[in-house]
């Protein structure tokens, strides 16, 4: 029976379980794919709270997006407006606006509260 993750061991159980599964050639909906998808849950859980990633900051996140989508910074100046602001965003010099950040999440789909944080 599949429980709750409360410790390292368990933790490191869970892990051992899911690579030896993951080892197998699964087929679809059978009792060793679901318990599969269950650890993975759990695991991932634990790890949210025992183990938390920072957010990124807003301009290394919107610098990362860019890059990503194969987008130049002049195509960040005509998300945000102007050539000027686009360089004092990514300078630190001047802070994104709401507007701005409803557009950066629109376009580049950055999650708004990343781009919402003091930096």
């Amino acid at each position: 029976m599949i429980k709750p993750i409360k410790n390292s061991v368990q933790y490191e159980a869970a892990l051992s379980r899911i690579y030896t599964l993951m080892q197998k050639n699964l087929k679809a909906n059978s009792p060793e794919s679901d318990e599969l998808e269950v650890l993975s849950v759990l695991v991932k859980e634990y790890e949210n709270v025992h183990f938390p990633m920072p957010k990124p900051k807003p301009i290394e996140a919107i610098k990362f997006r860019l890059e990503q989508k194969g987008m130049t910074e002049s195509e960040l100046s005509e998300i945000l407006g102007h050539r000027s602001r686009k360089s004092e965003i990514l300078s630190g010099k001047r802070k994104l606006s709401l507007a701005m950040i409803r557009k950066l999440n629109e376009v580049l789909n950055i999650p708004a509260e990343v781009l919402i944080q003091a930096y």
